[in-house]
């Protein structure tokens, strides 16, 4: 039986996490409470939302929890844009790129259980 862990847009925002942690790190510390907490919520609210969404018992629940997931990555890439911004990072080009591919697993994953 497939769970949540095997589907590609949670294993990527899985990954994405990570990558948010890490780059994190170096945030100012008089960030930890801001910046810093709000874009790591975001983050692993992703995930979360994707495997919540597969664990209910319709494809109209799943939907919405995957929106959901849309517009926590969409808070991410802000979050990430303001940091680039502020200089807290350097480049933020691959995140982007990894945000963008999320994306369009999610919609595709949207599109996929619309259509079954």
């Amino acid at each position: 039986m497939k769970t949540h862990k095997d589907l590609d847009a949670w294993k990527k925002a899985m990954d994405l996490v990570e990558d948010i942690y890490k780059c994190s790190q170096s945030f100012p510390s008089n960030e930890v409470y801001g910046l810093t907490s709000q874009v790591r919520r975001a983050a692993v609210s992703i995930p979360s939302n994707i495997a919540e969404g597969a664990g209910r018992k319709g494809d109209k629940e799943f939907i919405q929890f995957l929106y959901i997931a849309l517009g926590s990555l969409a808070e991410v890439e802000t979050q990430v844009l303001i940091a680039r911004r502020l200089n807290y990072i350097d480049d933020t080009q691959k995140m982007t790129d990894d945000i963008e591919r999320l994306t369009k697993l999610i919609y595709g994953l949207i599109r996929y259980i619309k259509t079954k």
